[in-house]
């Protein structure tokens, strides 16, 4: 009672209490109060005492739940039969309501279902249960329907912690008394007020997918009903939702084929198809027309294979597709996209049609069924278009909306390069062509006419870019000599800017684009003045046209410097950002590499100049103005020289040079002679002062390049011994690979590196055991990166045999990895069970085949040591032999699909509760474990 009294007053404060930090402290109380043991007696007392307020009742069913779901384990066996009597009491009680609560209880007694058997439910199971519930109490039916309803969805409920055999079982289960269920809500379709109810249990039960035949359902009550309902004036949302799950359960993918669903598809289609006409109803509700909507396209999803034939029937419903793909609201209208991606994929895939027969028949059959879709892809492109046109009050919308413009602008060129797919990248292009001629006869040289319907009709333009010809001659030259007439509205600039640089290739292939290059060139220079929008899209486009049509541009090469010169110096006419001036930079360095060798030399001057003379001229000034200097300062031209390559105590400094420098070593390769040596020694210094990872990353290209280089051997022997000797002793705890996770992601990717590309330099190392052991201690860091290399390193050393050398290092790996194999072994495990989260137990497990694979039977014992650690209590024997046996089975080299399941279960059993979790890395300790030292 004192404790009852406690959480009512905890959640009186927590909702009520003027002071933050008092409901802090009470939201705090509250949330252990449901951990402990105490909350079962505490939360159903509280739920059956009529003094209850609504907050008490609401949390207190909350907890319930919960506990069910997740901590039936903590109850004797003995406690289920009378917790099943209160929850059925709960149920009777709250069947008027509160709503919240009437849901929570059924939420409970689901939960209780999932991990109690049939068997030990008694009543022949739930489903019986309730049928003899409701047959004696037909009063508290509005209970027991919503726990019809949420009883197979809770099947999948993977917050229920049932282990994995009895949630198969479960649904089997519930398979067996689905035909039991439909009569229950068939009898229950008496009581016209619980309609909605009844129908979406109904919903609920299909969505488990058992087989019932077509035939029965196409006459069956619940479905006429929901039918019926689709033409009453308040359209019923059950309705749509249990006919759109109709439409998924008949196109499921069975080995009895579509054939065998006619009788119930020929019942749901005409229905549907009737709904059409009130798409364009202006009195119907828009929730009631996006229903509608997402009919047709659960049509469209489910039957495109069927739709793809091109029948006269098919047809009908992509016309209506076309309908909705026509709405004004994107909302309504995107809903098709997937169909008609769907149907584009089908469309161009020859596969599809092998069954027709040899190469011409296929060709034949496939130019059959795209020119029937012709006429929809047409419409469809024209329709879009009005999509990506920018809202009159685009200025005003907040950046949340405006972000969602750019995303709906993003999914009409998906849309658009379907249709250039199914059409062809000409055919499209006209049809767009021919939207920017309409627009821009309403569009004047000033910018105060309505520039956005031709802006739209160039975004479009620019989508299809990679689906036209480079050789294009009809329509792609009228484009361009459009462009010079447009006004310099800042979007439509930047669009423009950007359609330009999409058609780079045209321009260097067209027999027409050399003549275009001087009037693109002067739109791109207009753009880089307007606004910071328009000279990104302009430096961009200048880095994509620099790229293609280097050979043109050669003969213009001053003038392209005059252009880099006024954005670097940073004129004050151009708006060019730093960033952004790395675009000319990396454009005019294209442009040189064209140039004959004796020109060139000269011309790369040139273009690092105004990147080195700033640079010099701080340096000059000594070091305290050095110090001085901002980074940004600094890093703009050393990225500059960075680029043209494709300050120690600052990270943005540190980072832009060695940038700068792994450019240059992946351009200039061995070129780079005796300068990458001095490039190494410099590493080394630098990383001992100051443990900044981009040290750890240069020096990871350097080892790709040069690592198989046997000129190279000694430099880089000494420097990756100095790096790693330098890691391992920073990260000697897993809190400082918990402070310092890039070192530790950085540090790790480079010894892959070293292990693909010198083998012969990492393996006989003196580093390579401290680097293992180094391994073990940051194997359970919460940083996904991190983790990640951390088991690769590992996955990488288990598997060295599969390399074409790795058989002679193979004792040098065994000496290290045997004495520690039962460490690495338990701390693999822990990180399967709950050290590290759920998302990295696919790369885990592959640690753990790979291990399994390179040591066989010793894994096999250091496996059955770490799992016998764990109570049975968290993890049965049956449990723990499919474990074992999937990594028996890894040595015999069988798939390694078929060896996860019994893997990720252990993983599963072993996190399916806070109170297991904790049990069982209670009993691995993987971060006490002791390293393993080796004389």
């Amino acid at each position: 009672m004192e404790l009852q009294n406690t959480v009512t007053e905890a959640l009186n404060a927590l909702y009520h209490h003027p002071d933050d930090a008092v409901r802090m402290q009470a939201d705090r109380w509250l949330q252990n109060f449901q951990r402990t043991i105490d909350a079962w007696q505490v939360a159903d007392n509280l739920l059956h005492d009529t003094a209850s307020n609504q907050e008490t009742l609401i949390f207190c069913s909350q907890t319930l739940r919960s506990k069910v779901q997740r901590d039936f384990e903590e109850l004797p066996s003995e406690a289920f039969r009378p917790l099943r009597d209160s929850l059925n009491m709960l149920l009777k009680t709250f069947h008027k309501g509160p709503p919240k609560v009437r849901t929570q209880i059924s939420l409970a007694v689901a939960a209780l279902a999932v991990h109690v058997p049939a068997d030990d439910w008694g009543d022949g199971g739930i489903v019986n249960w309730i049928m003899d519930e409701i047959n004696s109490h037909p009063e508290y039916l509005p209970s027991f329907l919503e726990l019809l309803r949420v009883l197979p969805e809770e099947a999948f409920n993977y917050k229920i912690s049932a282990r994995p055999d009895r949630r198969r079982q479960f649904e089997k289960e519930l398979a067996s008394a689905m035909e039991v269920a439909l009569s229950i809500l068939t009898a229950c379709l008496n009581f016209n007020e619980f309609k909605e109810q009844i129908l979406e249990a109904f919903a609920s039960w299909l969505r488990l997918r058992h087989r019932i035949p077509a035939s029965m359902l196409a006459s069956n009550p619940l479905v006429l009903t929901a039918l019926s309902s689709l033409t009453s004036d308040v359209l019923s949302e059950a309705s749509v939702n249990v006919i759109s799950e109709l439409i998924h359960y008949t196109a499921a993918r069975y080995s009895d084929g579509v054939s065998s669903q006619l009788p119930l598809i020929q019942v749901i289609v005409p229905q549907v198809m009737n709904l059409k006409p009130q798409l364009r109803d202006p009195s119907k509700d828009e929730e009631d027309v996006k229903a509608i909507a997402r009919l047709f396209a659960d049509m469209g999803d489910s039957y495109v294979e069927l739709i793809a034939t091109g029948s006269d029937e098919s047809m009908l419903i992509v016309h209506a597709l076309l309908e909705v793909a026509s709405h004004p609201e994107f909302d309504i209208a995107s809903m098709t996209f997937n169909f008609w991606h769907n149907l584009q994929m089908i469309l161009t895939d020859r596969d599809f049609f092998i069954s027709s027969g040899n190469e011409a028949s296929i060709e034949a059959e496939r130019s059959r069924r795209l020119q029937i879709f012709h006429p929809s892809y047409e419409s469809l492109v024209a329709l879009v278009i009005f999509k990506v046109q920018y809202p009159a009050d685009y200025a005003e919308l907040s950046r949340e909306d405006q972000k969602d413009f750019k995303q709906t602008r993003y999914a009409v060129a998906d849309v658009l390069i379907d249709g250039a797919l199914v059409l062809g990248g000409e055919a499209t292009l006209k049809i767009l062509y021919m939207k920017l001629v309409e627009a821009l006869s309403c569009c004047g040289k000033d910018s105060s006419t309505d520039w956005r319907p031709a802006e739209a009709a160039l975004y479009c333009i620019r989508a299809i870019s990679d689906f036209v010809s480079v050789v294009e001659s009809e329509i792609m030259p009228q484009i361009m000599s459009l462009f010079p007439k447009l006004p310099h509205q800042p979007q439509l600039l930047q669009t423009v800017c950007l359609t330009i640089g999409a058609y780079s290739k045209w321009l260097d292939a067209s027999s027409s684009g050399l003549s275009f290059l001087p009037s693109v060139i002067d739109i791109l220079v207009s753009g880089m003045s307007i606004s910071e929008d328009t000279a990104a899209a302009a430096s961009l486009a200048f880095r994509h046209i620099c790229d293609d049509c280097c050979k043109k541009l050669c003969g213009s090469l001053d003038g392209l410097f005059q252009i880099y010169q006024r954005a670097v110096i940073g004129e004050s006419t151009f708006k060019v950002s730093a960033e952004d001036s790395l675009h000319l930079v990396e454009a005019l360095s294209k442009v040189i590499t064209e140039l004959p060798s004796e020109h060139a030399k000269k011309a790369l001057e040139a273009l690092c100049l105004p990147a080195v003379a700033p640079l010099q001229e701080i340096i000059s000034q000594g070091p305290l103005v050095l110090g001085q200097k901002t980074a940004r300062e600094l890093t703009v031209h050393v990225d500059r020289l960075a680029n043209i390559f494709s300050r120690a105590w600052d990270m943005r400094t540190m980072e832009s040079l060695c940038r700068a420098c792994k450019n240059a070593v992946r351009t200039s390769k061995r070129f780079m002679g005796v300068t990458v040596g001095a490039i190494l020694e410099e590493i080394q210094g630098l990383y001992k002062q100051h443990h900044q990872p981009c040290f750890l990353y240069l020096s990871s290209e350097v080892i790709k390049i040069f690592g198989s280089d046997p000129t190279c051997a000694n430099y880089l022997k000494i420097l990756i011994e100095s790096l790693f000797s330098q890691t391992t002793c920073l990260l000697t705890r897993i809190q400082e690979f918990t402070s310092r996770p890039d070192i530790a992601d950085d540090c790790f990717l480079l010894a892959s590196r070293c292990i693909r590309y010198c083998p012969q330099l990492f393996f006989p190392s003196p580093i390579f055991p401290p680097l293992v052991d180094c391994s073990m201690v940051g194997m359970t860091i919460q940083h996904r990166e991190a983790s990640n290399s951390i088991l690769n390193f590992l996955s990488d050393i288990f598997d060295i045999s599969k390399s074409s050398q790795g058989e002679i290092y193979l004792p040098i790996r065994d000496n290290v990895i045997v004495p520690r194999g039962p460490s690495i072994t338990r701390i693999l495990v822990a990180c399967l069970t709950g050290a590290l989260p759920n998302s990295q137990v696919e790369t885990v497990t592959y640690a753990l085949l790979a291990l399994s694979r390179a040591y066989g039977v010793k894994t096999l014992e250091w496996a059955k040591e770490t799992v016998s650690l764990i109570p049975s209590t968290a993890v049965t024997e049956l449990e723990r032999s499919k474990f074992l046996q999937a990594l028996s089975n890894a040595q015999l080299g069988k798939d390694i699909n078929d060896l996860k399941l019994p893997i990720e279960e252990l993983s599963e059993v072993c996190r399916r509760n806070r109170t297991v979790q904790e049990i069982v890395q209670g009993a691995l300790r993987p971060l006490e474990l002791h390293i393993v030292t080796v004389s």
